[in-house]
């Protein structure tokens, strides 16, 4: 027979439950006290493992989710993929890789302009956030990823975004760098990584 759970546990399980966002460790605390929170979240997540919602950590948030496969069969209406373009793909991955980034450095690394409406599309979507200004001259601003872009993509956090290994053999590199790189050139991509 299964012990019952502990007050405390049932008291974090209640407030993630109902909570209309996602939650950080420190909110949860606010609401349910003290005891061990990092225990108690392991084991509610290993509880909900396999079920129909699972206990997920994004971004250092906490929230219960429909099991990914699951989620179609939930849906009433069919969302209309709105595909990104090239360039607001490009400038996504820009911002991830490079976060906080502005304007001008991803036009740098991108080496055309970026059309004011990319960043807006980017932004409406929630993926893409306002994450202030730069300390120089002009003060720019500057652009980070939103929790909602670790959720939609299925990420604890930008560590889990897939390196120069996993994008070469999903053979999603450029063939232009790929052929530098097979001149003794060395990558523009792995030049980023190496000053990131």
């Amino acid at each position: 027979m299964m012990a019952e759970p502990d007050d405390f546990l049932r008291a974090v399980e209640a407030a993630l439950f109902v909570a209309e966002l996602p939650m950080t460790p420190m909110e949860l605390r606010m609401h349910v006290g003290e005891g061990d929170l990092d225990a108690t979240l392991a084991m509610l997540t290993e509880q909900y493992a396999g079920r129909g919602i699972n206990l997920v950590e994004r971004g250092g948030r906490w929230h219960f989710q429909t099991a990914p496969d699951l989620a179609h069969i939930l849906r009433r209406e069919k969302d209309e993929p709105r595909k990104l373009s090239r360039a607001a793909m490009e400038t996504l991955a820009i911002i991830a890789y490079h976060e906080p980034v502005s304007r001008a450095e991803i036009e740098a690394i991108r080496g055309v302009q970026v059309a004011k409406g990319t960043l807006d599309v980017l932004m409406e979507s929630g993926w893409v956030r306002p994450a202030g200004r730069r300390e120089v001259p002009g003060r720019p601003l500057i652009y980070a990823t939103s929790v909602d872009f670790l959720t939609h993509f299925g990420l604890a956090s930008r560590r889990d975004l897939p390196g120069m290994d996993d994008l070469r053999a999903a053979g999603l590199l450029d063939p232009v760098d790929l052929a530098l790189e097979g001149l003794g050139g060395q990558s523009v991509l792995e030049n980023d990584e190496e000053e990131a």
